[in-house]
């Protein structure tokens, strides 16, 4: 364990210096900085109707996983085609990511937010966590 501590001090100084050199580091890098502890979460219990009803949902799943069920309404783009497809993301009102826990939907939620969707949100828990605690389902 103690040999990992200055490994890792080493990589933090390496990143420091690696942002100032590429533009895609420095942008993670300024957004992290800035990035408040909730930005881009959505708990299921917060799933009102009037919330559902706004909210684009994106399940972030493989093919298989979305034909197999998934929230109703939602639209299907796997997580690592996000970049890709960010035309099919609007600009405006709320899109909720989710996968089945919430893992794989929040790397497309930071990678989304950093290419410029700040609406985007990532369900937490994801559709494990709606199919267990949403404030509401249709």
């Amino acid at each position: 364990m103690t040999r990992f501590i200055p490994v890792l001090c080493a990589l933090c100084l390496a990143s420091s210096a690696f942002a100032d050199e590429d533009p895609v580091a420095e942008a993670i890098v300024d957004y992290m900085d800035f990035a408040t502890y909730e930005a881009g979460i959505l708990l299921p219990a917060q799933l009102e109707k009037d919330v559902f009803e706004a909210a684009m949902f994106v399940d972030t799943r493989d093919a298989e996983q979305f034909q197999a069920g998934h929230i109703p309404g939602a639209v299907h783009i796997e997580w690592r085609e996000v970049p890709a497809r960010l035309d099919e993301i609007p600009e405006t009102g709320m899109v909720v990511f989710y996968c089945n826990t919430g893992t794989l939907s929040s790397q497309a939620t930071f990678a989304a937010r950093l290419l410029g969707r700040e609406n985007v949100v990532v369900l937490q828990t994801g559709l494990r966590g709606w199919q267990e605690t949403a404030a509401y389902k249709p």
